[in-house]
């Protein structure tokens, strides 16, 4: 994939973050047109996981968010670097880039929470532990992001079973901001903000990253690729008859009897003319005489 096509597919990553800006934004305006109060489904949501509270289910979804903070996002973010990049030095630069980007979108969420500061549920319908404010939910935002960048990662490079992959990283991204709800220190609304708000930062990074760095971004979006038979990229590489791929970074090639002869019926092109300026090219001779007649 080209330079050219590559920033042109940033369009959908910037649109898809414009629109979840401009949802989140009027969720935010609701919460302060409520004084902080609570909107669509909150109080109903609440009421339901309190009376549906079974140790083993309290104790599950205390074990699923808490994987939603602390050092796990961080190293799964890190690892979303690791098979993103190809070669060791653009392994780091990835593994940074995407720790830089969890970082920054952390901070951008906590400055929003403080400046809405909106309050949490009461303390006594509390399953377990929180801090800080309510909108948008801390755990939802780093979960959401850290799945999103997995799963560009898991897209990207994965050889088999991606979707499977990609669905359990989805699953795990929702689950965390569902326990939030479940375990009464947030409000549903928290957790949709949350979710908007990790679309709206990976589509802005998706698009300042093909903007300011096109280069990475087509390498991102090339991926494993295959190219046609007969194309030849090096000196040397085969033409007709090879498969040349590019697997992580490194260029194999499958030799010919591997694909098998082309039918004697097939013509190259260019093959026949070059048969027959060589006819025409012949010098007829005389022919031989036979000596023993003089």
């Amino acid at each position: 994939m080209n330079r050219e096509r590559a920033v042109a597919r940033a369009g959908l990553p910037a649109m898809g973050s414009l629109v979840a800006f401009v949802l989140l934004a009027l969720l935010a305006v609701s919460v302060v047109a409520r004084g902080g109060g609570t909107l669509f489904g909150d109080r109903d949501l609440l009421e339901w996981s309190l009376a549906h509270r079974p140790d083993l289910a309290v104790t599950l979804a205390r074990v699923v968010t808490h994987t939603g903070t602390g050092f796990v996002p961080y190293v799964l973010v890190a690892l979303a670097g690791y098979l993103l990049g190809r070669t060791a030095r653009q392994r780091i630069q990835a593994a940074a880039a995407c720790l830089v980007c969890l970082v920054t979108a952390q901070a951008v969420r906590f400055s929003v929470m403080a400046l809405l500061s909106r309050p949490r549920p009461d303390t006594a319908l509390w399953a377990t532990d929180a801090g800080h404010w309510s909108f948008p939910s801390g755990h939802t935002t780093t979960s959401a992001v850290t799945a999103g960048l997995l799963v560009l990662a898991v897209l990207t490079r994965a050889p088999r079973g991606r979707y499977l992959t990609v669905a359990v990283v989805g699953s795990w991204g929702v689950l965390v901001g569902l326990t939030r709800v479940y375990l009464g220190v947030h409000w549903f609304s928290d957790v949709v903000g949350g979710w908007l708000f990790a679309v709206w930062w990976l589509g802005l990074a998706a698009y300042s990253l093909a903007r300011f760095a096109p280069d990475a971004w087509a390498e991102v979006l090339r991926g494993d690729s295959t190219l046609r038979p007969g194309v030849t990229l090096l000196p040397g590489i085969p033409g007709p008859g090879s498969d040349i791929r590019f697997i992580r970074g490194k260029v194999k090639i499958a030799p010919e009897s591997d694909r098998g002869a082309p039918p004697p019926s097939v013509v190259l092109p260019g093959v026949e003319c070059h048969v027959r300026a060589a006819e025409a090219d012949r010098i007829p001779l005389p022919p031989e005489r036979d000596v023993s007649q003089r």
